[in-house]
């Protein structure tokens, strides 16, 4: 008898026929209001489950009594409470790796919009305004030669900190759960705490999982030791910053600018303040979103689940 796997994220026909061919299949393309019912309902009987984009609740799994895994395609695994998963006894699979050059380059992509005032220039243009050579009013600031400072040194933290080195011969100062060897031979990054990093860098670049230590680690006491000509960039969780402190050190010019990627509340609402202040760069979530990235984070979450299934070693597993 074929295990039964609910999907509930979209995934490319190529992918769902290779699931098919080993496993009875309910697709969900994402899961509503109006189908949350029946996505419980297929839980009940499913030996696996895959998606993204959706809190999976311990009350959602206890409906799940013959779940063995469950396979995200993420590298972030904060939709899942892992101390269950352990518990239980179930697996839980991510896609680690694939997405780290996308990600690194958008994480660069907010870092020069924001330095150089891309997008609100852009609809400066767009709107007419541009009548004749620019002034002080529309300068930005140099990004090459610049600190950059790296609160975490992952897979992510450190193609941030190639593309810094290599391509804007940017100083590098990092803090990390612990050193990285690696990364200070060949990049010249140097370990700091995340006061002296804070207090030094231009550009502040927060790289870490959300989790019970670092949700909200960024908060009002952190934005008043950064410089102010300082800029603060996220495309890691929202929740690892005070988004209300952000804003106040924004709005008070505490710091020039913020890239953000990522926010307390997805979709941004549309009365954030973040919307209306020139000196923010606010993109919807998009740090994996190209179609190569996505394409390979959906296979490797394939791969993922069924191995788990056919019961031989799950390539990524986070629990």
């Amino acid at each position: 008898m074929k295990p039964h796997v609910v999907v509930y994220k979209k995934l490319p026909e190529h992918l769902l026929q290779r699931l098919e061919a080993e496993c009875e299949v309910t697709l969900f393309d994402r899961i509503t209001q109006d189908n949350r019912a029946d996505f419980l309902a297929a839980l009940k009987t499913a030996h696996g489950m895959i998606g993204a984009s959706l809190p999976i609740t311990n009350e959602m799994l206890e409906g799940a009594p013959q779940l063995k895994i469950a396979s995200t395609i993420s590298v972030g695994v904060d939709n899942f409470d892992l101390d269950y998963f352990r518990r239980r006894g179930l697996m839980l699979a991510h896609t680690p790796g694939v997405l780290t050059e996308a990600t690194a380059d958008t994480i660069f992509a907010l870092i020069l919009s924001t330095a150089r005032r891309v997008v609100e220039l852009a609809e400066y243009v767009k709107a007419g305004r541009w009548k004749g050579s620019i002034g002080e009013a529309q300068f930005g600031v140099n990004v090459h030669g610049k600190t950059l400072g790296l609160i975490g040194m992952g897979r992510i933290g450190s193609a941030v900190a190639r593309r810094a080195h290599h391509g804007f011969g940017m100083p590098i100062l990092y803090h990390n759960r612990r050193p990285d060897p690696e990364a200070e031979r060949e990049l010249g990054a140097r370990y700091v705490s995340q006061d002296e990093l804070l207090a030094q860098a231009d550009f502040v670049c927060v790289m870490l999982p959300l989790n019970a230590d670092t949700e909200r680690l960024i908060g009002a006491r952190e934005f008043a030791l950064m410089k102010r000509s300082a800029i603060f960039i996220n495309a890691s969780r929202g929740r690892i910053v005070d988004e209300a402190a952000l804003i106040a050190a924004l709005q008070d010019k505490t710091l020039y600018g913020a890239g953000l990627d990522v926010f307390e509340v997805e979709p941004l609402p549309a009365e954030s303040p973040l919307l209306q202040l020139p000196n923010v760069v606010a993109l919807p979530h998009i740090g994996s979103a190209t179609h190569e990235t996505r394409l390979a984070m959906a296979e490797l979450a394939v791969s993922n689940l069924l191995a788990g299934l056919r019961g031989e070693p799950v390539p990524h597993l986070a629990v």
